[in-house]
């Protein structure tokens, strides 16, 4: 199914501006999102088997198979997506975002809604984004974080670009725990805004972020 990527009015800030498709999350076919749940299941369920190899050699061949048919038709690199949020506010990221990628099967699903504050996101994660045994790793963290602090900016602000990102870890972060991951703007100054965000696990922080995000603008 060939999704509609022209939809009819743009806004300052709409990705076709600087010359990006964008897709509406709306008109993503639910026989995609489906197929992305189920490749995220095949990611954890591949890293983490112990079948025999008669059994992963034939499941090697039926998965190239399956990639060939479905790498005849591919999105434009750069292809964004527009999803509302709670309260009616839009927000717009790219369509295979490792971190909330609507169609990316490696995405940790990090669907982030608007509060009072900011952003949050409640997620648990699983042995693909593990580190240290039991535990997170700490890119992952970051790059959670990363994309919580940048969204929050454009949500409150504009779209922009991470220009600087500092990392606390506080405590070791638990596979297979619901994880809050919040976000909110400091402060701006012209096209600068300053952010930060953090993680909790049971209640307790185990990760911070504060961060400069540069807002981005149109070309004339």
């Amino acid at each position: 199914m060939t999704v509609n990527t022209q939809p009819v009015t743009e806004s300052p800030d709409d990705p076709r501006a600087f010359g990006l498709p964008l897709v509406d999350a709306h008109a993503i076919p639910a026989e995609l999102r489906t197929l992305v749940s189920r490749v995220h299941d095949l990611v954890d369920a591949v890293a983490n088997t112990e079948v025999d190899t008669d059994t992963l050699a034939e499941t090697a061949a039926t998965v190239e198979e399956l990639t060939g048919r479905l790498n005849v038709a591919r999105r434009q690199i750069g292809t964004m997506v527009r999803r509302e949020l709670g309260d009616g506010t839009t927000m717009v990221g790219t369509i295979t975002n490792i971190v909330e990628g609507e169609t990316n099967p490696a995405a940790p699903r990090l669907f982030l809604d608007r509060t009072d504050e900011g952003l949050r996101a409640e997620i648990t994660l699983n042995t693909i984004y593990q580190g240290p045994p039991g535990l997170v790793h700490g890119g992952w963290i970051a790059a959670m974080l990363d994309q919580a602090v940048g969204s929050v900016s454009a949500v409150e602000t504009s779209p922009g670009l991470t220009a600087k990102l500092e990392i606390n870890y506080r405590r070791p972060t638990p596979l297979f725990t619901p994880l809050e991951i919040t976000s909110w703007v400091e402060r701006v100054e012209g096209r600068k805004v300053f952010v930060a965000g953090r993680i909790r696990a049971h209640g307790q922080v185990t990760a911070e972020a504060t961060g400069l995000m540069i807002q981005v603008e149109a070309a004339e």
